[in-house]
């Protein structure tokens, strides 16, 4: 696959699991409202996604399990990171939070994407990533319209945000970065079942809060079963998020695959506009062209593809598949 098709694939897959995130809002907003703990909405969640996940992880490893053992350690650190700490993260900083503040915090993972690859691998940010840095944050603001200023931010929820944007770094940082024999699937499905693992073990013993309210919830202004955000999490925001989201970090890197996630936020006013007939603002409207006038100078400033399978930024060679 030549280089120009391997970018215009890991976009689209990125674009996929972008749109696909941004249904875990009005998901998970009904399950915590009807009485669900985060982190029990969570580990549900990923735990049968994970289990759906691993018939295709089977069927795409072929047999060569030797392949998944060797990435191991990297599977379990993705799961610990971009699966359970990013969510439970997010999740409970929407408790005394906005929304739209929790996602702006949530999304300095961006910046801390960059702050990585410079510290670690010595790509120091170049004046288009910066100004595309600048742009993309600026109109995430404007995106999620924070006119209502930021005084008074419960501490609490700002620190659940950053320990949510630590998570969404890892998630793109270690997506970018694993074993690229090892298919999007097989990450998708051993992380998520670390994540969920994790949190219940946790819970078991006390440290985290683990209750469920299984029955009627409200979503979308309707009354339906808890099901119905339940396996929307897990099938939409959870099997379709993540693997295309890893199989996306693989081929565009870790840096521009966090730019092109920021279209989450885009995706889910569109979403608003859609199912609640809540028409975008012009303010939003133009975030939104910031944004996307972001992810083009990053896209614009990233290095070109060398022969060696493994850049320096995790991005695979021009003819590696996500897998």
């Amino acid at each position: 696959m030549d280089t120009r098709r391997t970018a215009g694939l890991g976009l689209g897959l990125a674009l996929l699991s972008a749109l696909a995130f941004s249904t875990s809002g009005p998901f998970a907003r009904s399950l915590i409202d009807a009485g669900w703990s985060a982190e029990a909405a969570v580990a549900t969640r990923v735990g049968i996604a994970g289990l759906v996940l691993a018939v295709p992880a089977a069927v795409a490893l072929r047999g060569r399990w030797r392949i998944l053992r060797r990435n191991l350690g990297m599977v379990a650190v993705f799961g610990l990171l971009g699966v359970a700490a990013a969510q439970v993260g997010f999740f409970n900083s929407i408790r005394y939070l906005p929304v739209g503040i929790a996602l702006l915090i949530e999304y300095l993972g961006v910046i801390l994407v960059v702050a990585w690859m410079w510290a670690v691998h010595g790509q120091r940010p170049r004046l288009l990533t910066v100004g595309g840095s600048a742009a993309a944050v600026l109109g995430l603001a404007l995106v999620l319209d924070l006119t209502g200023g930021g005084g008074g931010l419960d501490p609490v929820g700002v620190l659940w945000g950053l320990f949510a944007a630590v998570g969404l770094a890892g998630y793109f940082v270690l997506g970018a970065r694993v074993d690229s024999a090892l298919p999007a699937t097989a990450m998708a499905s051993g992380g998520m079942a670390v994540g969920s693992a994790t949190l219940l073990l946790l819970g078991a013993v006390g440290l985290l809060p683990m209750h469920a309210h299984f029955g009627a919830v409200t979503f979308a202004g309707q009354t339906t079963s808890w099901l119905v955000p339940i396996l929307g999490l897990a099938l939409l925001a959870g099997v379709v998020a993540y693997a295309t989201g890893i199989g996306g970090a693989r081929l565009l890197g870790a840096r521009l695959a966090s730019f092109v996630g920021l279209t989450e936020v885009l995706f889910a006013v569109l979403i608003a506009w859609l199912l609640l007939d809540e028409l975008p603002t012009v303010v939003q409207l133009i975030g939104g062209a910031l944004i996307l006038a972001g992810v083009t100078l990053v896209r614009l400033d990233e290095p070109k593809p060398r022969s060696d399978p493994k850049d320096p930024d995790g991005t695979p060679a021009p003819a590696m598949t996500a897998g």
